[in-house]
């Protein structure tokens, strides 16, 4: 029961935080702020959370977990290998730019996490590649794919996928205003080949059409 109260205690403490960082930005969000919001003293807060930056973690990876909760869905659906992978590569790609574009304050907070290389940060990237591999070995399985080693090589996708999903390198993209999504739909016609695709539009096996060049993936990346 007390274990159950501290938790419940936990996450009104994250649903003010995240609202205020929604709002006015974690940088300018005090600790003072939330206990006020839930009637506490700030020394109650930590009780609950050892350090300021524990609470802005906690609150950072409930943002990351929308995204994976999204391809999550994606890569479970039905449907080949190669077009789970353009799918969900995509969705992140996409959710980054939406986020900088439409919650900045919320995008301010990720590049913290990525800047300082926090906790979160490298178990949230750790997640996506565990998501990339198993879209890798169920290609293998199906004889989409050829890979040796899906795990290293969905090290080295996420790896050269950095720069249209670190929160810094997307900023960078957006407010030079480049099509990022011709760029990216490059990038995963060469991911399919180099994992051995052929470079299909992942409907038609043995469709000659190369996989950058298809209205499926224009739809997906626009």
């Amino acid at each position: 029961m007390v274990e159950l109260e501290a938790e419940t205690t936990r996450e009104r403490i994250l649903d003010v935080a995240e609202e205020h960082f929604r709002h006015i930005g974690f940088q300018k969000t005090t600790v003072a702020d939330i206990a006020r919001c839930l009637g506490m003293s700030s020394a109650n807060i930590y009780r609950f959370f050892p350090s300021r930056v524990a609470i802005d973690a906690s609150v950072c990876g409930r943002f990351f977990m929308e995204s994976i909760k999204v391809v999550k869905s994606t890569a479970c659906v039905c449907g080949s290998a190669q077009t789970k992978l353009a799918k969900t590569l995509t969705l992140l790609h996409q959710k980054r730019k939406t986020t900088f574009v439409e919650e900045k304050r919320v995008h301010d907070l990720m590049v913290a996490a990525a800047g300082e290389n926090w906790e979160i940060n490298k178990a949230h990237t750790d997640e996506v590649v565990a998501i990339i591999e198993a879209i890798i070995r169920d290609g293998t399985v199906s004889g989409e794919f050829a890979a040796e080693d899906p795990g290293r090589e969905a090290r080295s996708i996420m790896t050269a996928f950095t720069p249209f999903y670190h929160p810094v390198l997307v900023e960078q993209e957006v407010r030079q205003g480049n099509d990022t999504g011709a760029r990216l739909r490059d990038q995963i016609a060469f991911f399919i080949r180099a994992l051995g695709g052929s470079a299909t539009d992942g409907r038609h096996p043995g469709n000659e059409r190369e996989l950058a060049g298809t209205a499926s993936l224009r739809d997906l990346i626009p």
